[in-house]
C-alpha cells in the first residue's frame, strides 16, 4: 500500500493547486465549476477536452493555466489540411562533415501542454497522431520512439459536432481524455464586467504561481491520496454498470448503450477522485468526489445505440442515472 501523506504535505500540496485555480478563477471570470474540473484533471495528470461554441474563452482558459503551472506550452490549430507530422515532427535532410544524413526534426507536441485548438477539424488520420502522446508519452517517427516531456498535457477545444466541418473525434481518442467538459455562457453580471474590464475580451497575462517541479509533485502526492476499499469498487461497480454486455449490466444500460466505458475510465474517475480531495485538503477520496466527476470522466466514453440517439437520450443522462441508482455499499 503506497504510504499516506502527512496533513502538512497535504496543505504544501494544495496548496499549489488552490493557486493555480485562484488564478484560473481571475482570469476566467464565472466560470468557477469549469476552472475547478480543469485543476482536478490537472492534478489527478490527466488530458483535458473543451467542448463550446467558439468565443466563449476555451483557448484563453488553456492559455492562462499553461502561464499559471510555469509551463512550457505550445498551440496547434488543427485544420483539414493538417498532417501527422505536423504535429509529430519528421526527419529532415542535413549537411554535414560525414555527408547528407537524416536527422529528426521535432513537431509541437515536444512540450509539457499542448493546446490542440479545435481539434476536430483535423481529419482522423490526423488527430490518431495523439494517441501514442497522450497515453505513453512517447512519439514513434520512422521506427525510432522519442520521450516527450514531463510533465505532458493535453488541453484539446473541439466544436460541437452540428458544426461544419468537424469530424467526430475517434473512440480511442475520446478515450484518452481524463475528462469533458461543456463550455457554456456566463450570466449577465458576469458579462457586463468583460465588457467594462476587457474591452478586447482577452484576461490580463497571469504570473506563474507554481512550477513543472512543484507540479509534478503535486500530481504524485494526488496519487498518495487515500481510495478506500468501498469507493474503488464502487468505481468498479459503476463503470461496469455501463457495459450492456455484462450480466450484471442493468436493462435500461442494454437497451440504451452500445459500447460502454473501459478500464481506463475507472482509472481516470480515481485519479480525479484523489485529486479532488487533495485540493479539499482530505486525506482520503469519498463517494461524494466519485459522484461529482461521474459525467466528466464517464460519459464521453460510453457509445450509444442508433436507436438511443434518434430518441433524444444521450451519454450525459446515461452517466446521471446510472449515479442515482448505484448503492454505496461497505467493502
Amino acid at each position: 500500500m503506497t504510504d499516506l501523506l502527512s496533513p502538512a504535505d497535504i496543505d504544501r500540496h494544495r496548496a499549489t493547486a488552490t493557486a493555480i485555480l485562484g488564478g484560473l478563477d481571475k482570469a476566467i471570470l464565472g466560470q468557477q465549476h469549469l476552472t475547478r474540473l480543469v485543476v482536478t484533471a490537472l492534478v489527478a495528470g490527466g488530458h483535458v477536452l473543451l467542448e463550446g461554441l467558439p468565443g466563449l474563452g476555451k483557448t484563453e482558459l488553456i492559455k492562462a493555466l499553461s502561464a499559471l503551472a510555469g509551463l512550457e506550452h505550445r498551440r496547434i490549430q488543427f485544420t483539414p489540411d493538417l498532417l501527422p507530422s505536423d504535429i509529430t515532427g519528421t526527419l529532415v535532410m542535413q549537411d554535414g562533415a560525414a555527408g547528407r544524413t537524416l536527422s529528426f526534426r521535432p513537431g509541437p507536441v515536444f512540450t509539457q501542454l499542448l493546446l490542440a485548438d479545435e481539434i476536430n477539424r483535423a481529419s482522423p488520420k490526423t488527430q490518431s497522431a495523439l494517441l501514442q502522446a497522450m497515453q505513453e508519452g512517447e512519439v514513434t517517427v520512422f521506427d525510432a520512439t522519442h520521450t516527450l516531456p514531463r510533465p505532458f498535457f493535453v488541453l484539446a477545444t473541439q466544436n460541437p459536432i452540428e458544426l461544419d466541418g468537424t469530424y467526430p473525434l475517434p473512440e480511442a481518442q475520446l478515450d484518452r481524455f481524463a475528462v469533458k467538459l461543456t463550455v457554456t455562457g456566463v450570466g449577465d453580471d458576469t458579462l457586463t464586467r468583460i465588457i467594462s474590464e476587457r474591452p478586447d475580451g482577452r484576461p490580463p497575462a497571469p504570473a506563474a504561481v507554481a512550477d513543472q517541479n512543484s507540479l509534478r509533485d503535486a500530481i504524485a502526492a494526488a496519487r498518495r491520496i487515500a481510495l478506500p476499499e468501498a469507493v474503488a469498487r464502487y468505481i468498479a461497480r459503476l463503470v461496469n454498470a455501463t457495459r450492456p454486455e455484462l450480466p450484471e449490466a442493468p436493462e435500461a444500460v442494454r437497451g440504451v448503450v452500445r459500447w460502454g466505458a473501459s478500464p481506463r475510465a475507472a482509472l481516470a474517475l480515481a485519479g480525479c477522485a484523489r485529486a479532488a480531495a487533495l485540493l479539499d485538503g482530505r486525506p482520503s477520496a469519498g463517494f461524494a468526489d466519485v459522484k461529482a466527476l461521474a459525467v466528466s470522466v464517464i460519459a464521453h466514453r460510453i457509445v450509444l445505440a442508433p436507436e438511443a440517439s434518434l430518441s433524444g437520450q444521450n451519454a450525459r443522462g446515461v452517466v446521471e442515472a446510472l449515479v442515482a441508482s448505484i448503492p454505496e455499499l461497505p467493502a
